[in-house]
């Protein structure tokens, strides 16, 4: 089933372009929101835990804005490590993952 393809079924293999763009733009804006929170505490900059958080708030950013190019050049859904499908619960919870969970597994 291709990306765009429409849905047929309550449990589609794929997400359309569409709703992987949207499932990607709140998982972006929740992350904008969480990182602005975190510059306005007030808390010292040299707090490590404040920094830990930030730095994986951008790693996050970083993945999102990967898996918006996966969408533009048709890859989105398709495992970077073997090049299988992601089940579409997975990119459910984790929309910017590029990989399956064996993979992921693999990867250190």
């Amino acid at each position: 089933m291709s990306l765009d393809a429409a849905r047929t079924d309550s449990r589609p293999e794929r997400l359309t372009a569409h709703e992987a763009r949207r499932r990607l733009e709140h998982a972006r804006g929740t992350r904008l929101v969480q990182l602005r929170a975190l510059t306005e505490t007030g808390q010292s900059a040299d707090d490590h835990l404040m920094s830990a958080q930030k730095d994986a708030i951008q790693r996050v950013l970083k993945e999102i804005d990967a898996a918006f190019a996966r969408v533009e050049d048709g890859t989105y859904g398709t495992c970077l490590g073997c090049a299988k499908p992601v089940p579409a619960e997975r990119l459910e919870i984790l929309p910017y993952t590029g990989h399956c969970v064996a993979c992921m597994r693999r990867t250190p």
